[in-house]
């Protein structure tokens, strides 16, 4: 595949294609064609086909898509292909909740230490992983060659961790602060505002007559 830039939308697409084809490939299904997925998906085959063909296309004429092969390519274009160690700083309600998501791990993001600054969790366990507290995320990020870390802290203090963050080496972010970060450019950073999906589902909502 030759460099060139991908659209932000496609790219959304993508991790959506993933859940659908493995899906498909837990059923049994060997192939399936644009039309065929499109129905699954509620999005045009034309579409379909635009944002595979972004990355080479994957299908045959006649024949449509394999349906493994498709996801193990997709998967390797999402970088689920290699693992990846993860820090998780909050161990409140929210960050115990993604603490416990053990779909992380199928997919390779392996949740190595867990921080807050509460002194009352210092100790505790979840799923195994002694909560810390978090004058030890230095050491810990070097010494298990940590490249992400989860943020599910309260946007007062997230700022000034990130940016700690990224000085103990953190590459990438998973950011659930409410709150944008000040980080370097090469740092990726993936926000999640819940408050602001919620507001988008009570707009849709709201005009759902409009949107038939």
């Amino acid at each position: 595949m030759e460099d060139k830039e991908i659209s932000h939308a496609v790219i959304s697409r993508l991790p959506r294609y993933f859940r659908y084809l493995s899906e498909l490939k837990d059923r049994g299904v060997e192939r399936i064609s644009s039309r065929e997925l499109s129905e699954r998906m509620k999005v045009t085959a034309s579409q379909i086909r635009q944002d595979l063909n972004n990355f080479g296309g994957f299908g045959q004429q006649g024949y449509g898509y394999n349906v493994k092969y498709l996801y193990e390519e997709i998967g390797k274009i999402l970088g689920l292909n290699q693992k990846h160690n993860l820090i998780l700083v909050g161990a409140g309600n929210l960050g115990q909740a993604l603490a416990n998501y053990v779909n992380f791990e199928k997919r390779g993001f392996i949740i190595k230490g867990i921080f807050d600054k509460n002194v009352d969790l210092h100790g505790k366990m979840i799923r195994n992983i002694s909560i810390m507290p978090m004058n030890q995320i230095e050491t810990y990020v070097k010494e298990y060659n940590i490249d992400i870390a989860i943020l599910a802290i309260p946007k007062a203090e997230a700022v000034q961790v990130a940016e700690k963050l990224v000085i103990f080496g953190i590459r990438a972010i998973w950011n659930f602060a409410h709150i944008d970060l000040n980080v370097p450019q090469d740092v990726v950073v993936e926000n999640v505002h819940l408050s602001e999906s919620l507001m988008r589902l009570s707009y849709n909502l709201a005009n759902r007559d409009l949107l038939k």
